[in-house]
């Protein structure tokens, strides 16, 4: 399961560049059980979901703030993200739906979770 979310200074480029990182970084444990292998390595396949709350900021007050997540062109980012993931990576990309208030489940084999900037 893929959670992304877009910030104010985010592009076509760094979507680019962000969809190779996914595509190639290698998370998945090999037969040594060391983090080696890449999602195209074990043939997996990716839950896309969008998260501005990603961007929440709580180091001031009580409440979050989300002004630093992208607000216009963030679905457009989005969708072009899961395309290129499965055009340029030929990865199988399930989407959610954007904007939407969702209830998803999330079952985390083993304690690996990555943040990725760029």
């Amino acid at each position: 399961m893929l959670l992304v979310g877009f910030g104010l200074d985010d592009n076509i480029e760094i979507v680019k560049k962000m969809a190779y990182k996914v595509a190639n970084l290698r998370i998945f444990p090999d037969s040594n059980d060391k983090l080696n292998l890449s999602i195209k390595d074990v043939d997996g396949k990716i839950l896309s979901i969008s998260q501005f709350t990603l961007y929440g900021d709580a180091r001031k007050g009580n409440r979050p703030s989300f002004t630093s997540a992208l607000k216009d062109g963030a679905k457009e980012l989005y969708l072009e993200f899961n395309e290129i993931l499965r055009k340029d990576y030929n990865l199988v990309v399930e989407e959610g739906i954007f904007g939407a208030d969702m209830n998803v489940k999330i079952t985390n084999v083993g304690p690996t979770t990555i943040l990725l900037e760029i």
